[in-house]
């Protein structure tokens, strides 16, 4: 690999605060380039393939133009974390030694909201973008109750924007390799999207974004994924043909994109009134004595 293709390395020299909202435990950590990201450890459940997804999808979305925080090589030392008090974090960050991915943490960032209208605004085309790299990169976890994007900046005179994060549960084609080959035309359901209320013109940003995605482009892409994360996938004799696989698996895919275009999106009323029935069915079944205990979630209530 060349050197340039790399992503920028920095090492962490605090770790601040472990993040709970996401299933992996992201942490806050300062590094020695005075910054400050959002790591995504190795040792997490999701293991080392949600960190290549989140370079392999972070990076084709900068590159297609969308917003995405700087991505960066985070070399981590447990020892940095000695004063965190909760074990099981202790033990993510002992079996997370070594490189790892960071995420630059944008100040003052807000969750997006598919409900608030008035936070950012969000026309058919770049709507349609997003859906479309979702679609691509089969990252079905960008959705109304987990849209996955930030609004920054969150505050202040300048004009807020729309900023992807987290794409380790992309590209799910990379877990069963041998069948791979099935997926290139595969159908997923985008009807419940974060940005379906916002009429995405998917048709236009196929047209724009398709040719674009060639395997000259794939090929600088994925040659940002460090070795030690494509190392000994069964069925490789090398991260460089992991690499090609990759290449070789979207190339395919964007030139298909007429079979799996994502079409016929959830309106906010029916999206409402979906989630109305979701929360019904959740609280009908809840036994007696826990039916007037709050949403722990912090879900409104739909009475």
């Amino acid at each position: 690999m060349k050197s340039g293709a790399e992503l920028r390395e920095v090492t962490a020299t605090r770790y601040v605060e472990p993040l709970h909202a996401g299933g992996s435990v992201p942490g806050v950590v300062e590094a020695d380039d005075l910054g400050t990201y959002v790591a995504k450890f190795t040792g997490s459940a999701q293991g080392r393939k949600a960190l290549v997804a989140e370079v392999i999808v972070g990076e084709l979305g900068r590159r297609l133009g969308l917003r995405v925080p700087e991505l960066v090589r985070v070399v981590f030392d447990p020892a940095v974390a000695a004063h965190e008090p909760h074990q099981e974090v202790q033990d993510l960050l002992r079996a997370s030694a070594g490189l790892n991915l960071g995420m630059d943490l944008l100040p003052g960032a807000v969750d997006f909201s598919a409900a608030d209208r008035d936070a950012v605004a969000v026309g058919p085309l770049e709507a349609g973008r997003i859906v479309w790299l979702d679609a691509l990169t089969a990252n079905v976890d960008r959705t109304v109750h987990s849209p996955n994007l930030m609004v920054w900046p969150g505050a202040g005179p300048a004009e807020p924007r729309l900023w992807l994060i987290d794409h380790g549960a992309a590209l799910v084609f990379h877990h069963r390799w041998d069948t791979a080959a099935n997926a290139v035309g595969k159908v997923y359901d985008f009807r419940a999207h974060a940005l379906g209320g916002y009429h995405p013109d998917t048709v236009a940003a196929d047209a724009e974004l398709a040719p674009r995605v060639t395997e000259p482009l794939l090929r600088e892409i994925v040659a940002r994924v460090p070795d030690e994360w494509l190392a000994g996938e069964p069925g490789f004799t090398g991260p460089d043909a992991v690499r090609a696989a990759y290449v070789g698996h979207l190339a395919a895919r964007a030139r298909a994109s007429a079979t799996w275009l994502p079409t016929g999106f959830h309106g906010r009323e029916q999206l409402a009134a979906e989630t109305a029935r979701r929360v019904a069915a959740t609280e009908a079944a809840r036994p007696g004595w826990l039916k007037h205990v709050p949403d722990l979630h912090g879900r409104p209530q739909t009475r």
